[in-house]
């Protein structure tokens, strides 16, 4: 299990070599999250509305092993873009991936910029 955490890294925006063109934007919920698959990933993309952003993590739970952070609820925790994961309830930034209400290690974050209609993931590989 921790050989699949090991594989999730975050990328900064200055550090990206390819941007992924995942999907329409139209294929993403508002204010809500779908899966989209990177090669050996699966990567969570957030279409935060009420904030007018895009977010994209990974969609492992870092705690249960699962692949549902995508399914998790969008909100704000303290002025802090957030997602619950579905299964335990622990909240993660969806700007920098600290786990905000416990000590679990950080998921990993990823830049995302819209073009043409087009949801694009940036990866460093």
């Amino acid at each position: 299990m921790i050989a699949t955490t090991k594989k999730y890294e975050t990328v900064k925006a200055n550090e990206v070599t390819v941007w992924f063109k995942a999907a329409s934007v139209n294929e993403f919920p508002k204010d809500g999250g779908a899966c989209v698959k990177y090669k050996d990933l699966q990567i969570a993309v957030f279409n935060f509305t009420r904030l007018n952003k895009w977010y994209a993590t990974q969609n492992l739970s870092p705690e249960k092993q699962e692949m549902v952070l995508s399914r998790g609820m969008i909100g704000d925790h303290k002025g802090i873009p957030m997602v619950a994961c579905p299964l335990h309830k622990r909240i993660f930034s969806l700007e920098d991936g600290r786990n905000l209400n416990g000590d679990l290690e950080p998921i990993a974050t990823y830049p995302v910029k819209i073009l043409d209609g087009y949801v694009h993931i940036g990866f460093s590989h």
